[in-house]
């Protein structure tokens, strides 16, 4: 009886695998998985144009990265969260821009434009 029951759960078990992989979530645009998570970050905070090539936007993202301000509101962040993987600094940054006011991110777009040139 016991083989039975074991036949039965394993039945089962792939009946359910097949069903989830049936089942697929609706993938994100392949054009925004292209993007890197920091060009996100400062397009949406408005800190740069969409168009803006990567190798430039990374290069925006370590001088937003590098600015006092958002140093400061990063370190709250991070001691709050116990952050400490490498993939915490853009969410860490990404969560001190969300906490700016639309004047110190006027401010610190400023300050960017100012190192660029």
């Amino acid at each position: 009886m016991r083989t039975f029951l074991l036949a039965e759960k394993t039945c089962q078990h792939s009946a359910m695998k097949h069903l989830k992989q049936n089942k697929r979530a609706p993938q994100a645009h392949p054009s925004a998985l292209a993007v890197p998570s920091y060009h996100r970050i400062l397009v949406k905070h408005g800190l740069i144009e969409k168009t803006l090539s990567i190798p430039d936007a990374y290069e925006v993202f370590l001088k937003v990265g590098a600015d006092p301000e958002v140093q400061k509101l990063r370190r709250k962040v991070a001691r709050g969260n116990k952050m400490k993987h490498v993939p915490a600094l853009y969410l860490a940054t990404a969560m001190a821009l969300q906490g700016m006011t639309k004047q110190e991110l006027e401010a610190l777009k400023l300050r960017i434009e100012e190192k660029r040139v």
